[in-house]
């Protein structure tokens, strides 16, 4: 295991840590060949327990014996670049979290079907593009028994280095994937693979998350949508239920992350 300390912040080996953008990492126009940053030793090894292939380690000097030595027993022959925690701070812009950053390649991931395979709760994550809300999103969906994770295209990208951060590696332990154009034709297909779909929706027909016939649906698709405007109107009339969370004291909704966990709890299949 080659062990290479940075003393220059101008390295080519270490750009895509400090000035790659997420676009970038993502390789939209090549993306079997996409990178996504892992941050902290925990994310890390779930992501390499999922199967992630890693590229380079990136973490202070100190850590190499410590935090990072399991992690780098177990990365084969790839660099590890290494440097003290005020230069890596420089690099990246901020103090790591737990002082190591790993590269990793993407993972391929699968279609709607293979996702949705024995699957009985599902969230679909509509347009949802702040990346803590959809880390959280992820961690909620993992907890709280959903069997897997929908996302359309203009989501933010699960792999996005926050993402995955505040997901706490969850993105790597349950399966997701993108659907097709939204919300036709994959309303079509989730149908015909099964399941009712339940939108979160502050709609006059919308009933309470706490629905006896809603429960005891055997394959239910929860509908989350957008942080402020949430589902668009097309969305929710196209959806098999709407659905609202009681509230309190005049208060109208929830943040979207903290209203996943509130529906994924209460809709949990038991």
């Amino acid at each position: 295991m080659p062990i290479i300390p940075i003393t220059d912040l101008s390295a080519p080996e270490v750009q895509l840590y400090a000035h790659l953008t997420e676009a970038q990492l993502r390789n939209r126009l090549e993306p079997d060949k996409g990178i996504f940053i892992a941050e902290s030793p925990k994310v890390i090894r779930v992501a390499l327990d999922a199967g992630c292939q890693p590229l380079s380690l990136l973490t202070e000097e100190k850590h190499v014996q410590g935090q990072a030595a399991d992690i780098i027993a177990r990365c084969g022959h790839i660099p590890v670049y290494t440097g003290s925690r005020s230069l890596l701070a420089q690099l990246t812009g901020y103090e790591l979290t737990r002082g190591v950053l790993c590269a990793m390649r993407r993972p391929q991931l699968p279609s709607v079907e293979e996702v949705c395979h024995g699957a009985h709760r599902v969230v679909l994550v509509d347009s949802v593009v702040n990346s803590t809300n959809t880390g959280a999103i992820f961690r909620a969906a993992a907890a709280l028994g959903m069997d897997a994770v929908l996302l359309t295209t203009t989501c933010c990208d699960p792999l996005n280095r926050r993402s995955v951060r505040v997901s706490m590696g969850t993105v790597f332990q349950i399966p997701w994937t993108y659907v097709p154009a939204w919300p036709h034709p994959a309303m079509e297909q989730l149908r015909a693979l099964g399941f009712k779909t339940a939108a979160m929706a502050l709609t006059p027909e919308a009933v309470s998350i706490d629905n006896t016939q809603l429960m005891a649906e055997e394959h239910l698709v929860i509908v989350m949508g957008t942080e402020g405007e949430g589902l668009a109107a097309t969305t929710i009339s196209a959806c098999d239920y709407q659905v609202v969370i009681p509230m309190a004291h005049g208060v109208d909704s929830l943040n979207v992350a903290a209203a996943a966990a509130v529906a994924f709890w209460q809709l949990r299949r038991v």
